[in-house]
């Protein structure tokens, strides 16, 4: 009688920003409508999972959360703790969205929906990730929660999408990284930039960067004088991406630089 709508968790999890977006803008009405009247519990809850079901978000949030504050005792408070932070999720806000679920974990850490509150915490993080160009804090929250779900959960459902999102997050975070590297790159400041290609190395090998970050090791190598580091990367470049175009350009530039031709 009291269990969450899980088929409807999970679906809507699953789509993400895909939902949000059709749904956000029904939502706006915000807490404005929700005025304090004593309500049984049931009619309570049932307000509230009629409004999300009609795409008003913020006010289902408002109305959630009111069921928790005016029956704080009963089964219906521990659903609608996770229904508001789903709601918020929708209505991407994502800050509350994070609180509610937080919340939820700390009184109930051990409920059977606690791997959903854990991960919708991520999507509440993955949701929010912002452009390469600008500070990756986010990103970095973003990738501790989604680990998070994966080490506590890793047959889950929910594991199994954290997975797939941590492959893009491992992939942006890279993307920064080399934004850096060839900025100082083009301030002549090889050894910091070489520090951040070696990082795009090290620590995410498996993204769409690792091919070129071995490059600008190969040529900030060279730039340092030091033609041995870069013949070792120009040759891991050629081990494992040997048909790039970065294997391809590396192999020029160690070629010329041997034959004592300066770079253009």
């Amino acid at each position: 009688m009291f269990t969450i709508a899980r088929s409807t968790l999970i679906r809507a999890a699953l789509l993400g920003t895909a939902i949000a977006a059709t749904t956000a803008c029904a939502g706006g009405s915000g807490n404005d409508d929700v005025a304090y009247v004593a309500r049984d519990v049931e009619s309570l809850y049932a307000e509230a999972q009629r409004r999300l079901d009609q795409g008003n978000t913020q006010l289902a949030a408002a109305l959630f959360d009111e069921v928790e504050r005016q029956h704080p005792y009963s089964p219906w408070a521990r659903r609608a703790q996770l229904m508001s932070a789903f709601s918020y999720y929708i209505a991407r806000d994502y800050n509350k969205a994070i609180q509610n679920a937080q919340r939820f974990l700390s009184i109930h850490p051990g409920n059977k929906d606690a791997p959903y509150a854990y991960y919708l915490i991520a999507l509440s993080y993955y949701e929010q990730i912002s452009d390469v160009n600008r500070d990756q804090k986010i990103t970095e929250q973003a990738q501790s929660a989604l680990q998070e779900v994966n080490r506590r959960f890793p047959q889950s459902e929910y594991a199994a999408d954290a997975r797939l999102k941590l492959d893009l997050v491992a992939d942006h975070l890279a993307g920064k990284e080399m934004e850096i590297g060839r900025f100082y790159q083009r301030s002549g400041q090889w050894l910091a930039a070489a520090l951040r290609f070696r990082n795009v190395v090290e620590r995410f090998d498996t993204t769409s960067h690792a091919p070129e970050a071995l490059y600008r090791l190969t040529e900030s190598n060279l730039a340092l004088g030091i033609p041995s580091e870069a013949v070792k990367y120009a040759a891991v470049l050629g081990a494992n991406y040997p048909g790039s175009e970065w294997y391809e350009k590396a192999y020029e530039l160690v070629q010329d630089h041997a034959a004592g031709v300066q770079p253009s």
